[in-house]
């Protein structure tokens, strides 16, 4: 199973760590800055295609981890990981 995470880009249920709220995360400096190391890295995926409002943080294949920010908001997202709405 799949989540959707906007602009046609899914990822395994399995993969998925976590779900936040930019809004309410970003505030905290270490956030901030686990976010910007990750950008720095290339483990930044945007797909949202104009202003973000959450990011997921996913397992990728090599073990390591992929950090995508969506323009859908943490509470869809979550929703849909819950109810079993997936792609």
């Amino acid at each position: 199973m799949y989540l959707h995470l906007g602009q046609s880009v899914v990822v395994p249920h399995r993969d998925v760590v976590g779900i936040f709220d930019l809004d309410n995360t970003t505030w905290s400096r270490r956030t901030r800055g686990s976010l910007e190391k990750a950008e720095k890295r290339g483990q930044v995926v945007d797909v949202s295609g104009d202003l973000p409002k959450s990011f997921v943080l996913c397992r990728d294949r090599t073990g390591g981890t992929r950090i995508y920010l969506s323009q859908l908001s943490a509470a869809t997202l979550r929703g849909r990981a819950e109810s079993g709405v997936f792609f």
